[in-house]
């Protein structure tokens, strides 16, 4: 009887216990987010004309091939023998430092050091496989076979950019960038040339991207995306595989960055 008695009792108050229940919940809540999204930190960063940060960012990158204008002409070395050239998109990750100058509230110049570690892969499509083709043990097959060539390079990049960002609200703001990178490999160029796609150490690209802040109390985390178009032409025909050396008339780069930045 107790137990029938006190399931009673709850059925006819249940919209109060929920309703208790749920004031409960919102000040539990709204504590926590004081404590995890309340205002900056008090050193006064945001105020500051000149501040620092860090971040750590992952990446996913590729070359931007076009094909010499010849190659389709039989004449051309490469045209008997290489049908595509196909780069593929790889990822990586890259860490830095940001350097902020502040113009005004909304309008910041950045300095984002970074340095970032990238593979490229690239496959190239022949009628025949690379070798001797005149002799009987080449192995040759009809149809098209694929050999994927890879570099891996560790470059210095130095960014600089211009950022605008929304007012305030609340704890989060959206902003927009876009500068221009110098970046240079750490390889020398003679371990480079070895490979079979041969670049340039030295390259500038076009930086873009966008993210958003949010407000801890004593820091400031900011996700963003950025695409950089690298802007030089950076193959070395000379010193690339013969097989398809003739096929490619430039290479640049291009990337999509996934940015954490904390400041």
């Amino acid at each position: 009887m107790q137990i029938t008695y006190f399931w009673n009792q709850l059925h006819l108050r249940w919209r109060k216990i929920t309703a208790a229940l749920f004031f409960l919940l919102f000040f539990n809540a709204s504590g926590f987010s004081q404590g995890m999204f309340g205002l900056a930190s008090t050193s006064g960063s945001e105020d500051q004309v000149l501040s620092y940060g860090f971040f750590l960012a992952g990446h996913t990158s590729t070359y931007r091939i076009t094909y010499n204008s010849d190659f389709l002409d039989q004449l051309n070395p490469a045209a008997p023998t290489v049908q595509s050239i196909t780069p593929d998109f790889t990822s990586g990750f890259a860490l830095g430092f940001i350097g902020k100058l502040r113009f005004h509230d909304q309008l910041h110049l950045l300095f984002t050091p970074k340095i970032g570690f990238y593979e490229f892969r690239t496959q190239v499509n022949y009628f025949i496989p690379p070798g001797d083709v005149t002799s009987p043990d080449a192995g040759i097959q009809p149809g098209v076979n694929t050999v994927v060539y890879t570099s891996e390079a560790t470059m210095i990049e130095l960014p600089l950019l211009l950022k605008y960002r929304s007012q305030r609200f609340n704890n989060t703001r959206m902003y927009f960038l876009g500068g221009g990178s110098y970046m240079f490999r750490t390889k020398a160029q003679d371990e480079a040339n070895l490979e079979d796609l041969v670049t340039e150490g030295q390259d500038f690209s076009l930086e873009l991207g966008m993210g958003f802040e949010i407000y801890f109390r004593y820091f400031k985390f900011a996700p963003e995306i950025r695409f950089s178009h690298g802007l030089t032409d950076i193959y070395r025909e000379q010193n690339s595989n013969p097989l398809f050396a003739d096929a490619i008339s430039s290479v640049k780069r291009k990337s999509i960055t996934l940015f954490l930045n904390f400041q």
